[in-house]
């Protein structure tokens, strides 16, 4: 499978990218400054998110798009939802019907309506950022595009480490694990996603992953 991966020289982006190459996937690098990124077996492309329209032709060939996007480098929060919208009016044109989003956490349910961001002990350092994907959320779910996509939350906590072992997949819920912690390594994320990318077993839908 050719994947696309939008914010490859993130740091979620990135162990994405390493996981798509260690299963033999063809990579491409969707990323503003292609001097960032070099590396063996990956094709790079430029995609400044800041010029409009996204031009087709920078996702040719590519079978479905792995986005992961943040605003908190340039504090520019909006940058997600209104990335989510463009995707979905782009890919069409471009022949793809795949699109794989990193979301967050903060817009999972901890009671029936009420999300883990408005709690109030919600650390104020990552509010924005997960107000923001949560409107990405809503831009998926209102959106009558002909792309397949899905929105993968990851757990509360996600943390730079090595496969810990098997993960869990949950919906718009909130979980977490026997000592009450929700919590995933990044290379079990990027595992998931792939997993995901795969089989695509949720199109449509958001899924949570948390061990």
């Amino acid at each position: 499978m050719k994947l696309a991966i939008l914010g490859a020289t993130g740091w979620i982006g990135g162990n994405i990218l390493q996981e798509a190459k260690r299963r033999g996937h063809e990579v491409v690098a969707l990323v503003r400054d292609p001097a960032k990124l070099q590396q063996d077996g990956v094709e790079v492309r430029s995609l400044d998110l800041n010029r409009l329209p996204l031009a087709p032709q920078v996702f040719a060939g590519v079978d479905a798009v792995i986005a992961s996007v943040g605003g908190r480098a340039q504090q520019d929060h909006a940058v997600v939802a209104q990335t989510a919208a463009r995707l979905l009016e782009a890919l069409p044109d471009a022949g793809v019907r795949r699109l794989l989003w990193v979301g967050g956490a903060g817009s999972l349910e901890v009671a029936p309506g009420v999300t883990l961001v408005s709690s109030p002990d919600f650390p104020e350092a990552y509010r924005a950022e997960a107000l923001a994907q949560g409107e990405a959320l809503e831009v998926f779910r209102k959106s009558d595009s002909g792309v397949d996509w899905t929105f993968v939350s990851p757990a509360a906590e996600i943390y730079p480490g090595e496969r810990e072992g098997d993960y869990r997949i949950g919906g718009d819920s909130f979980f977490t694990d026997a000592s009450g912690k929700s919590r995933i390594s990044v290379t079990d994320y990027a595992r998931a996603m792939l997993d995901e990318a795969e089989a695509a077993q949720y199109p449509g839908q958001r899924i949570s992953v948390a061990y």
